[in-house]
């Protein structure tokens, strides 16, 4: 018997603004200023940076699974077309089942249609999880280096000391993920 596949949010735009919210989440633990432009039809979904230093991240998230390869397919599309060159300066993807963010530069993509994510294919793996790149692209590198140690980092044990935030999302994270190995329900 298949396996149904996991639904999280149906609805493409409401799984997008979720993304969204959970990305300004992240942003904030990893010690960015997080932006959102008002109402939905900039040519990006927030910003990240402060004063005289702003960048433009356009906000993916994915739960599509590869067919012949383990990872994710991502697309890079707004309303089934290619974003425009410069269109943003970051992309922000999210791998959802992964619990994993790419934080990719936009002309590593420029010109791509769809985005592998946690693959065999390491084309992206050096922007997994790359929040420092983000900050030292926005100009808030020497904020967070004094926060530093607050919150918990990729790569640190689980049971590292974390803040509450951090600890609040680690739970959220984990209890989605029971839902949707569980089949949605």
């Amino acid at each position: 018997m298949d396996k149904q596949k996991p639904e999280i949010i149906r609805d493409n735009k409401k799984r997008g603004e979720w993304a969204e919210a959970v990305f300004a989440a992240r942003a904030a633990e990893n010690g960015l200023t997080v932006s959102k432009p008002f109402g939905d039809s900039a040519r990006f979904d927030c910003v990240v940076g402060s004063t005289g230093k702003f960048v433009a991240v356009q906000v993916k998230c994915t739960i599509a699974k590869q067919g012949s390869a383990k990872g994710y397919i991502c697309n890079l599309k707004t309303n089934n077309v290619k974003y425009e060159p410069g269109s943003f300066d970051f992309l922000a993807a999210y791998a959802i089942l992964e619990d994993t963010w790419y934080l990719v530069p936009e002309k590593e993509i420029r010109g791509r249609s769809a985005l592998s994510l946690c693959s065999t294919m390491p084309n992206y793996e050096r922007f997994r999880e790359a929040w420092s790149l983000l900050r030292e692209t926005s100009g808030e590198e020497s904020q967070f280096s004094q926060n530093q140690g607050e919150v918990g980092h990729p790569g640190e044990p689980e049971d590292a000391p974390i803040g509450p935030a951090a600890a609040r999302m680690r739970g959220a994270f984990s209890s989605f993920r029971n839902y949707l190995e569980k089949g949605g329900r």
